[in-house]
């Protein structure tokens, strides 16, 4: 009895171990390939599964979250032959587990090795300008070239950057003094514009102040000239009025044109710039003398008139 129960045991034991080697549970992010007797037959989803003991057995265990692999730093020769170190980053994710388990041997290895050959040619076909100045160009052609290099992997990648492009030291130092000249070169450009445009906004002001000069001496002139055309026609005016009051016999007129033209001709006299000593009867009694003088003149013209006209 002791035998055949230790019998009993001993197999259930083993049916229990065969009953658990039939059980897997793939975990979230994770798939697994089966293959039966050394043949795949399908993928393992994340969750509980049921395969038959000893004829089916786990083939890889594939990752297929999205990765990230370092790029190392590698020299590479531009178009102009300068020599660059560059590195980079990828980033990859795993669509078909039994293409990345079976269709390439080291799924890493292989998508970093041709990442870097391609940098190569893409960063070769550049000038050292280009390539320093042009990354997003530079990653989009590398993440198309290898992207479609490793789509019968089974895997996407996602993207890929450029991280650093470092030429040598020396080189770096020629492009900083070539920079620095560039730069001179444009301030002593936009200096001289500077000066060009102040210039011409001088010689624009000088133009328009000389031609609103002139447009104030016109407008001068013309109020000047038009001055003196109403101090003619108010002189000629008072000429008038004083002939009709000398027609109708009106002495105190005479007296007032003879006086005023009396003391313009005494200022004209005065103001003049050869004339220093003047001899001349300021006296009021001299000029109303004078004035009566004339009007005596008058009164007889006008009594020899009249008897004429009585004649």
């Amino acid at each position: 009895m002791y035998g055949i129960s230790t019998v009993a045991i001993i197999l259930i034991v083993v049916a229990i171990l065969i009953v658990l080697k039939g059980i897997v549970v793939v975990h979230q992010g994770y798939e697994y390939t089966i293959e039966r007797l050394g043949r795949f037959t399908r993928s393992l989803r994340p969750g509980f599964h049921i395969i038959i003991p000893f004829i089916d057995a786990i083939g890889a265990k594939v990752n297929m979250m999205e990765r990230v692999l370092e790029v190392p730093s590698q020299a590479v020769i531009t178009k102009d032959n300068a020599v660059v170190n560059v590195d980079g980053i990828m980033f990859f994710q795993v669509l078909d587990a039994a293409k990345a388990s079976y269709e390439v041997n080291d799924l890493e290895h292989a998508s970093l090795n041709l990442t870097m050959t391609n940098i190569r040619t893409v960063l070769g076909s550049m000038d050292l300008d280009e390539s320093l100045s042009k990354r997003d160009e530079i990653n989009a052609a590398l993440l198309h070239v290898v992207d479609s290099a490793t789509s019968p992997w089974g895997i996407k990648v996602t993207r890929i950057e450029i991280k650093d492009i470092s030429p040598p030291k020396d080189l770096v130092d020629s492009m900083a003094r070539q920079m620095k000249a560039e730069r001179d070169k444009r301030a002593a450009i936009l200096e001289a514009e500077g000066l060009r445009q102040a210039e011409i906004l001088k010689a624009e002001g000088q133009k328009r102040a000389l031609i609103l000069d002139a447009e104030g001496e016109k407008e001068a002139a013309f109020r000047q000239a038009e001055a003196r055309e109403r101090l003619a026609q108010a002189e000629a005016e008072a000429t008038r009025m004083v002939s009709e009051a000398i027609a109708v016999g009106d002495i105190q007129a005479v007296n007032y044109f003879v006086a005023v033209k009396y003391v313009e001709a005494l200022q004209t006299i005065g103001a003049a710039d050869n004339q220093k000593i003047m001899f001349l009867p300021m006296e009021t009694s001299s000029l109303l003398g004078s004035i009566g003088g004339i009007s005596e003149l008058v009164k007889e013209t006008f009594k020899n008139r009249s008897d004429n006209n009585k004649s």
